[in-house]
């Protein structure tokens, strides 16, 4: 499966990128799933990464890949903005800044996410067929 976009289910502020994303993914490339549940735990785990602290989106090239590859936190952002195609291409210019600046700058996000944006309190789709999107 391609295109996987694990987020922290409980967040406000993530699930609220989640239905920008759908929105805006008319093509339908991209999947999503909860850092939370069992697919994103599994992978997590293969992959030597923390399965307890959800402060980083995964964006997964190819889920069932051997060796799978993977962006973390602001590199996630950007490789799925470029992904979308369109005018969200336009956010690479962004990777002329190091990383390492721009993770600092989502670490702040992530850590006062919940107190901004609050815990993701569920309600439904937009749009009933976005829910084939979601995995487990």
């Amino acid at each position: 499966m391609r295109n996987v976009l694990f987020y922290d289910g409980e967040c406000g502020l993530c699930n609220a990128v989640v239905r920008f994303l759908l929105r805006r993914d008319r093509r339908g490339l991209l999947r999503f799933a909860p850092l939370q549940g069992a697919t994103a735990q599994a992978f997590l785990r293969n992959q030597g990464l923390d399965t307890a602290h959800f402060d980083s989106l995964v964006f997964v090239d190819d889920l069932s890949a051997a060796a799978p590859i993977y962006f973390l936190r602001s590199n996630a952002v950007l490789e799925i903005l470029r992904r979308l195609g369109g005018v969200w291409r336009f956010s690479a210019i962004f990777r002329v800044i190091p990383p390492s600046v721009r993770d600092l700058a989502y670490r702040l996000v992530a850590r006062t996410r919940y107190l901004i944006f609050g815990v993701y309190r569920p309600r439904p789709l937009e749009k009933p067929e976005w829910a084939a999107r979601f995995l487990e």
